[in-house]
């Protein structure tokens, strides 16, 4: 992912706005959530596991949501279908 859409405001409403949807959707595999919950609790259970990562907790939580709903919307394409003027997918 490029720094400049990393900082995007744009970016980020994008992704607040699907990340809700995405988990609790039905037509998304468990197994695809759980790539998302595994660290993500891993991480805020365990922080002591990781000492050099000068990330806080959110940061990573964040950084995992951004690479969860452009996953997301590769694996599941049809899932994007109902809004054309959303983001394309990050590469």
């Amino acid at each position: 992912m490029k720094w400049n859409k990393l900082f995007s405001l744009r970016r980020w409403s994008h992704v607040f706005k699907r990340i809700f949807t995405y988990l609790i959707s039905s037509r998304i595999s468990i197994g695809d959530k759980l790539l998302f919950f595994i660290p993500v609790l891993l991480y805020w259970v365990l922080p002591d596991a990781i000492p050099f990562m000068p990330i806080d907790d959110i940061g990573v939580t964040m950084l995992l949501m951004n690479w969860f709903v452009g996953r997301i919307e590769r694996k599941y394409p049809e899932l994007n279908s109902d809004n054309p003027n959303q983001l394309p997918p990050s590469r």
